[in-house]
């Protein structure tokens, strides 16, 4: 049998996923400093940087890929952070994950796949396929 988590642990995850959505990256990397894991994920696996990623906060996608946030950490429909960005079209974003050795061809379906689905071309390009 297992207990209901802490209301204010909640509370408190929740808070940071928002900072992540929002893009506000000092105070996200703040708590990530003060040791929130990096790779924190919510209940759909989602990870901090998916969600930054997602909501086209480049720099906060950076910070956390900074203190060792996996660029290609899946979530649990098997989307990267990679993919969201493309699906998005977010260009800085999808720069920021190259530079950190995400992979365009990894997840369901890849950033790949989603940027042909979405014809980012500009994103092709920088995945370096057609």
């Amino acid at each position: 049998m297992s207990e209901a988590p802490d209301p204010e642990v909640v509370e408190l995850a929740t808070k940071i996923f928002d900072l992540a959505r929002q893009g506000r990256t000092e105070e996200l990397v703040a708590y990530v400093d003060a040791g929130v894991p990096a790779n924190l994920t919510n209940d759909r696996g989602d990870s901090l940087v998916m969600l930054a990623a997602y909501h086209g906060h480049a720099e906060a996608v950076r910070a956390l890929l900074d203190r060792g946030a996996e660029a290609d950490r899946v979530n649990d429909r098997g989307q990267t952070p990679l993919a969201g960005a493309a699906f998005k079209g977010e260009t800085d974003v999808t720069r920021a994950l190259l530079e950190a050795g995400a992979d365009p061809s990894a997840g369901t379906p890849s950033a790949v796949d989603t940027a042909r689905m979405f014809a980012r071309t500009e994103l092709l390009e920088l995945f370096g396929v057609q």
